[in-house]
C-alpha cells in the first residue's frame, strides 16, 4: 500500500517509516512533487492536521494518482502558559520556524513559574477511500529548566516525559519512538491500517 505522509520533515518521515507496518510504502511531500509549505490556517491542532491531509488528497486527486493520505499536526501545551504554544508550537518565536528561538522563548516565559507541567499532542488525519479518520496521541511531562540532549528536534531538549528523568533529546531514538505522542498516534494509525487488510 502506498501511503502519502503530508510532511517534508525528514526527521518525522524517518520516525514514522520505522513505526509503520512493512506492507506500507511511505512517501513524503517531496516524493509527490509538493515542494512548498502547506498553509496551516487552522485554529487548533486538529484543524491543521485536517487542512494538510485534504490539501494533499486534492493535489493527488487532480493528478489522478493513488491518494491514501495522512497528515499530522503536533503541539506542546504548557499548563502555566494557558496551553501555549499549542497550535503555534512551530512558530512560537516568529513566522519563520526556528527551534532554537522557540525553546529560548519557552524558557523565558517559564522563568518564574513553578508549575512546569506540559503535554505533547499529535493529531493524525487519514483520508482513505474518501473517508476521514482521526487518531490522537498524548504524552504528559515537565519542561526542563535548561536544554539537554542532542537527539530529536523541536522542543525535545526541554520536554521530560513522565516516568523518565531525561528529556526526549537525551533518550535514545528507540525509546522515544515507543513512548512519544507521535508514536502513540502512529500506532493507532498502523493498527487501523492492519485491520483494513482482514
Amino acid at each position: 500500500m502506498k501511503l502519502v505522509f503530508a510532511s517534508s520533515n525528514e526527521n518525522k518521515i524517518t520516525e514514522v517509516r520505522q513505526s509503520l507496518t512493512q506492507n506500507v510504502s511511505l512517501l513524503g511531500l517531496m516524493d509527490i512533487g509538493i515542494n512548498y509549505e502547506i498553509p496551516e490556517t487552522g485554529k487548533t491542532i486538529s484543524e491543521n492536521s485536517y487542512i494538510k491531509a485534504l490539501h494533499v488528497h486534492q493535489f493527488l486527486l487532480h493528478k489522478n494518482l493513488p491518494h491514501t493520505v495522512f497528515a499530522d499536526d503536533s503541539g506542546l501545551e504548557v499548563s502555566a502558559l494557558n496551553n501555549e504554544p499549542g497550535v503555534y508550537s512551530a512558530r512560537y518565536a516568529g513566522l519563520e520556524k526556528n527551534d532554537a528561538l522557540n525553546n529560548e522563548k519557552l524558557l523565558h516565559r517559564l522563568k518564574h513559574k513553578n508549575d512546569r507541567k506540559a503535554r505533547f499532542v499529535t493529531v493524525i488525519t487519514l483520508i482513505l477511500n474518501g473517508s476521514t479518520y482521526v487518531f490522537e496521541g498524548l504524552i504528559h511531562g515537565q519542561i526542563s529548566t535548561e536544554l539537554k540532549g542532542s537527539n530529536g528536534f523541536g522542543y525535545d531538549p526541554l520536554f521530560i516525559p513522565n516516568g523518565y528523568n531525561k528529556t526526549f533529546a537525551e533518550l535514545s531514538f528507540e525509546i522515544k519512538n515507543k513512548i512519544s505522542h507521535r508514536a502513540i498516534a502512529i500506532k493507532k494509525l498502523n493498527d487501523f491500517l492492519v485491520a483494513q487488510k482482514h
